[in-house]
C-alpha cells in the first residue's frame, strides 16, 4: 500500500503558534523488552525521538542502533508535520524530546525563527548538501529525506477516452480538463499545502487568479490525500483522472512491468524533511547519535520502502520499480522558506476565501 503521502494537518491551526496546544502524546520504546538484553553498555541512556505520525523504520535497524550506541530509543509521535512543528515551538527551551524528525521546508522557517533546534553539523552523505535549508546559518537542521508533490495523471484513462493528458499547470485550467482534477485542501493536507506553494512559486502574485481559473474549471478539493487518491482518482475507481500526489506515486501503479499513471515533473514542489537536536534536550549527545543514525547507509536505504520517500544519500539503493517509475524532478518549483514562514497565514487565508466563494 502506498502510505507515505497520507499525512494531514490543520495548517491554520498549526501557524497559530500562540494558541494553546495539547502536548499529550504517546511515547514508546521502539524495541521490545526482550531485545534490550543485548544492548551495548554505555552512558547514552534514554533518548526521545519526536516525529510526525508517519515515521516508520524497520525494527531491526532500531535494535542495531541501540546495541551499537547503548541508547534506549523512545519514539514520541506528535501528529502531522504542522502539529509537530507547533508543539516544538510552544515547548522551545523545555522540549518534549531530545531530537526531532519530520519538520519539512514548508514549516522549517518557523522553527528557525523560534530557536527550536540547537546547532549540530553532522557529516553528510554524498549529495545531501543540496538539500540543506536556505537560511539555516547555524546548522541546526539536517536533511534526511525528500519527496515532491506533483500533479499525477491516469494515463490509462486518457488513452481509453482518446484525450491527450495535460502536461503543465497551465493545462489544468483548459476546458479540455473540466471536472477532471482533484486536489487536497491547503488547510487540512500537507500535500495540498505543497501544491498551493507550487502555484505560488510558478505564478507569483497571480497565483490567486490561477486558482480562480482552476475552480472555475471544476477542480474538486478533498480534505486529504487519501480521499483524493483512493476515492476520487480514476486509478482507484473514482471519476477524476488528474490528482495531486507524489513523484513516487507512479511506482505504486506498476503492473506487469508497466505503470498506468505518470507524474508531471514540471508541476512539482519538493518537500525535504529534516532532523535536529532540540534546544534544551536532556540528552543532547544521544540526540546527535540519532541524527547520525538517520543519515546512515542502512537507514537511508530503508526510507523508500518504509516511508515512500527518496533518501538524501545519492548512493543509497532504490527499489527496482523506482529506478524506472519514480523519477524525481530535476528542477522543482521553489519558494524560499523565509517567504513561506512570513506569508503562510496570509496565503492560506486568501486561499480559504477563494474556495469559499
Amino acid at each position: 500500500m502506498q502510505t507515505r503521502p497520507a499525512r494531514t494537518f490543520t495548517a491554520l491551526a498549526a501557524i497559530s503558534i500562540g494558541s494553546t496546544i495539547a502536548l499529550v502524546s504517546t511515547s514508546c520504546s521502539l524495541t521490545a523488552e526482550d531485545d534490550k538484553s543485548d544492548r551495548a553498555t554505555g552512558e547514552c541512556g534514554e533518548v526521545v525521538l519526536v516525529t510526525h505520525d508517519s515515521f516508520d523504520l524497520p525494527k531491526k535497524l532500531v535494535t542495531a542502533f541501540e546495541k551499537e550506541t547503548g541508547c534506549e530509543l523512545t519514539h514520541s509521535p506528535a501528529g502531522d508535520g504542522g502539529e509537530l512543528t507547533s508543539k516544538l515551538v510552544v515547548t522551545e527551551g523545555d522540549p518534549i524530546g531530545d531530537v526531532a524528525f519530520g519538520v519539512d521546508n514548508t514549516f522549517a522557517g518557523v522553527a528557525l525563527d523560534e530557536g527550536v533546534f540547537a546547532p549540530y553539523r553532522p557529516s553528510l552523505p554524498s549529495g545531501a548538501d543540496r538539500y540543506l535549508l536556505s537560511g539555516d546559518d547555524d546548522g541546526v537542521l539536517t536533511p534526511i529525506d525528500n519527496a515532491s508533490v506533483c500533479v499525477n495523471v491516469d494515463v490509462a484513462w486518457f488513452d481509453e477516452h482518446g484525450v491527450t493528458p495535460p502536461t503543465s499547470l497551465d493545462d489544468l485550467t483548459d476546458a479540455t480538463y473540466r471536472d477532471l482534477l482533484v486536489t487536497e485542501s491547503a488547510t487540512t493536507s500537507s500535500t495540498g499545502l505543497a501544491f498551493l506553494l507550487a502555484t505560488i512559486g510558478e505564478y507569483g502574485d497571480d497565483w490567486a487568479s490561477y486558482w480562480q481559473d482552476l475552480l472555475d474549471n471544476g477542480a474538486k478539493i478533498d480534505k486529504g490525500w487519501e480521499d483524493a487518491y483512493y476515492v476520487d482518482f480514476s486509478f482507484s475507481g473514482g471519476d477524476r483522472p488528474i490528482v495531486v500526489s507524489y513523484d513516487t506515486s507512479p511506482a505504486y501503479t506498476v503492473k506487469g512491468g508497466k505503470t498506468s499513471t505518470s507524474a508531471l515533473l514540471d508541476t512539482c514542489f519538493r518537500q525535504v524533511e529534516y532532523a535536529g537536536v532540540l534546544e534544551g534536550a536532556a540528552n543532547p549527545v544521544g540526540a546527535e547519535q540519532v541524527v547520525d543514525w538517520l543519515l546512515s547507509p542502512e537507514v537511508q536505504a530503508a526510507l523508500p520502502t518504509s516511508m515512500y520517500v527518496f533518501p538524501v544519500d545519492d548512493s543509497a539503493p532504490l527499489p527496482k520499480d523506482w529506478a524506472s517509475f519514480a523519477t524525481s524532478p530535476s528542477s522543482p518549483i521553489q519558494v524560499d522558506p523565509a517567504d513561506i514562514a512570513e506569508h503562510r497565514r496570509e496565503w492560506l487565508t486568501q486561499w480559504t476565501d477563494l474556495i469559499s466563494e
